[in-house]
């Protein structure tokens, strides 16, 4: 039976479809479901929320969360985006259950637009530890994040590579994480779209991590976009395999 909290959430996210379907105005920009995010940004002024659910599975582990991102641009150059998960429910392989909020990033993000097909991105990114150190890692994190979009006709790529200073760290390795992950998006239909994806991480003196994602995605109006879609682990390390839904609406036009 689904959590109190889940079932709310998803009451919510009935309510505020049909008004996302019913206002006028400029498209939304998603950068849900992938990891990879794109380098440019939404229309300026315009305050859009990002939201699901995403449960995962490794080994005898178990993990859901909501995870949110809002999103601001001052320009078609410079904006700002506020990330974390509004509810986490973890259960370890003893058994142990715990919850709590998750983490929260701040990011500042530059974005280069070279032509009408083309941009480079820039994210720098700071991790405030706000959940319980059972859940998160209880330390600051700083991350840059370097990205390329571009359009090879109807296929839309955004190619990342990160590199995260870990504020906490396992005994023998390292702080500084590296991230990846190219992304690769189709429209199927003038509603409908599917998104691949390969990613991963690396760390000195701990295994490296790595999966697949496969997603649809379903957009009633160019001011709503659904996605739905799972990703399966590709090493040892990495999650077996996790599921997630979620939505991306605007909140209103600040300027």
């Amino acid at each position: 039976m689904p959590s109190p909290r889940l079932l709310c959430f998803s009451l919510l996210w009935l309510a505020l479809a049909p008004l996302a379907q019913a206002q006028e105005g400029d498209p939304v920009l998603p950068y849900r479901p992938s990891v990879a995010s794109p380098a440019q940004l939404p229309v300026p002024g315009q305050l859009e929320f990002e939201a699901g659910g995403l449960l995962s599975k490794t080994d005898d582990t178990r993990r859901a969360s909501l995870p949110y991102t809002f999103k601001l641009a001052f320009n078609p150059e410079w904006g700002v985006l506020l990330a974390g998960e509004g509810y986490v429910r973890a259960r370890d392989d003893t058994g142990r259950r715990e919850t709590s909020v998750g983490d929260t990033t701040l990011v500042l993000k530059r974005a280069f637009l070279l032509d009408s097909a083309t941009a480079l991105g820039l994210e720098l990114g700071w991790k405030l530890p706000t959940a319980k150190d059972s859940i998160g890692s209880g330390k600051s994190d700083v991350s840059l994040n370097g990205i390329v979009s571009r359009d090879l006709g109807a296929v839309h790529v955004d190619a990342n590579v990160s590199a995260t200073r870990l504020g906490a760290s396992d005994p023998g390795a390292g702080r500084v994480q590296t991230g990846w992950a190219a992304s690769f998006s189709l429209p199927v239909s003038d509603r409908w779209g599917a998104t691949a994806e390969v990613s991963g991480t690396r760390l000195h003196g701990a295994p490296a991590t790595a999966q697949v994602l496969l997603a649809a995605t379903y957009s009633p109006t160019p001011r709503l976009a659904i996605d739905i879609g799972m990703a399966r682990g590709l090493t040892a390390a990495s999650p077996d395999w996790s599921l997630f839904s979620g939505l991306v609406m605007p909140l209103g036009k600040l300027w």
